[in-house]
């Protein structure tokens, strides 16, 4: 059986291409890509697809067949296309690295489907030219982590790119997990990642980085014949469009990540979606206690440059970085400097109305900012659960004599430790907030119900993720397919799913997977 998708590759028929086509490492100049295949694994058999995705790019549940596990673990490459991996550069905590590229991801083709275009690529299929010392491969543990928090950041309503399936190779792959010297054989796997365009700031970078402005302009044009063609034709007033464009989207994103607690964890600009997509799954994590100084990368735990707190000002880095690599398009500073500075005045708007819709408020109060900003420092007065305090916020009342402390208790990591002083914090700020909840117009109920539309009751916690991957490196899926569905609807109440609404266990505090995880995670 031959899968029936609507082929359209784009990307590696409009763009210059590497000439060479062996699969050697090696610095690839005036090229957007090189062709390199799949390697073929030993033994691949399905782990989990989403049918949601299958839909989207045009097939049919019944095409989960063994030519659709052939394609999408790379045992075979589709007629008529020609897989790639993408060249690009980056800056990587804050330091230009050099060439990087598409080291272990592999794009199939584009399919378009009901006027979308998706295109197909394997994390975890093999080598390519910018794979470095590395082998190109990805396990079962990283694998289950994209694959699930994909598609649940979508259904939290946060600009992502999406997960098709996940497959076992069938063979081992050797990991040091923590880098701390201490490699281990694991199960290889290979996700199929799917979005509009895998494109990314770190795409542009390198071309400036050589030189080579005839083949950046060929990108930039590409990119926005296919993804902003509402902007207009080439021009310098439609490339500052399309900065301040990419500006607003990369806001947009970071903002849904603020309200949902979610850390990237590794926000080089490589990865960094020209597109304003959450793009590139590795150290991530969801904040239990609330605390603006958190970061799930051991890579990154001297410095915590991409901790929670930081991230809409390391959006604004990188934003910096791409408008540099713009500049020679449009030779001038100033428009680019304003964009920038533009960015940083609608950060503040954006995120005391993401705050302030958290907490059910939405009339003009001029004492609003001062009224989060408490909120904010009491929070990190003692560990706070962040997704359990703000849904059970949503039960607080006007009248009568709501108390606040007790609604949101199963918050608190040590309730016996909110007390004297603490408290007394906390029972000012509900006053503060009662009052507050008095000037708006909607009534309790109605509050509750807009409140528990943007503050989630479920998220993918990484002790939930690790339980998962822990069932499946036995090779059982079970609980992998209950946080698929379980993630797909985060805002409803789902009693059955109940246990899942709940602090971080104790074991799981230090336990590996949980709250440490370095890049190859």
């Amino acid at each position: 059986m031959t899968l029936k998708l609507n082929i359209r590759d784009k990307f590696n028929k409009e763009l210059p291409a590497d000439p060479l086509v062996s699969n050697t490492r090696r610095q690839v100049r005036n090229a957007c890509f090189s062709y390199v295949t799949p390697r073929k694994p030993s033994n691949p058999s399905l782990v989990h697809v989403s049918p949601e995705m299958i839909n989207a790019i045009g097939l049919k549940e019944s095409s989960v067949s063994k030519e659709f596990l052939a394609v999408f673990s790379g045992s075979k490459v589709m007629k008529g296309t020609k897989p790639y991996a993408m060249c690009y550069g980056g800056h990587q905590f804050g330091n230009w690295a050099g060439q990087l590229g598409d080291g272990r991801a592999i794009n199939l083709a584009e399919v378009e489907h009901e006027g979308r275009n998706w295109a197909l690529q394997l994390k975890g299929a093999g080598e390519t030219p910018y794979s470095r010392t590395a082998d190109g491969l990805a396990v079962l543990r990283s694998s289950i982590r994209e694959y699930l928090c994909s598609e649940a950041m979508y259904h939290l309503g946060v600009p992502t790119t999406r997960a098709l399936s996940i497959v076992l190779s069938g063979d081992q792959v050797m990991r040091d997990m923590l880098y701390d010297g201490n490699p281990a054989y694991e199960k290889g796997a290979i996700v199929c990642r799917v979005a509009p365009s895998f494109i990314r700031f770190g795409n542009f970078e390198i071309f400036v980085a050589q030189q080579d402005v005839k083949t950046l302009k060929e990108l930039v044009d590409f990119t926005l014949k296919y993804h902003y063609p509402h902007l207009g034709k080439p021009s310098k007033e439609v490339y500052l469009a399309f900065f301040k464009e990419v500006s607003v989207k990369s806001l947009e994103m970071v903002i849904h990540w603020q309200r949902v607690g979610f850390v990237h964890g590794v926000m080089n600009t490589d990865n960094m979606s020209i597109l304003g997509l959450t793009i590139d799954y590795g150290p991530y994590g969801w904040l239990e206690g609330y605390d603006h100084g958190w970061t799930p990368n051991t890579t990154d735990s001297a410095h915590r440059r991409y901790r929670y707190g930081t991230q809409p000002q390391v959006v604004l880095w990188n934003l910096l970085k791409l408008a540099n690599a713009l500049y020679p398009l449009i030779e001038e500073a100033e428009p680019l400097q304003n964009i920038l500075s533009e960015y940083q005045e609608e950060l503040k708007v954006a995120y005391l109305k993401m705050m302030k819709s958290k907490l059910g408020l939405f009339e003009v109060d001029a004492n609003d900012q001062v009224l989060v900003d408490e909120l904010e420092a009491v929070l990190q007065q003692s560990e706070t659960d962040m997704t359990i305090f703000f849904r059970e916020l949503a039960k607080f009342r006007t009248e009568g004599n709501s108390n606040g402390l007790a609604i949101v208790g199963e918050a608190f990591y040590d309730p016996k430790g909110i007390k004297s002083e603490k408290a007394t914090l906390w029972e000012d700020w509900f006053l503060k907030y009662k009052e507050r909840l008095k000037k708006e117009l909607k009534s309790d109920v109605e509050r509750a119900v807009v409140m528990n539309s943007v503050n989630p009751k479920y998220v993918l916690r990484n002790y939930m993720a690790q339980l998962a991957i822990d069932d499946a490196d036995k090779g059982d899926y079970v609980l992998l397919d209950e946080f698929f569905n379980l993630l797909k609807k985060p805002y409803e109440e789902q009693p059955e799913h109940q246990k899942w609404f709940a602090k971080r266990p104790e074991w799981a505090r230090n336990k590996v997977g949980c709250s440490m995880l370095s890049c190859s995670s």
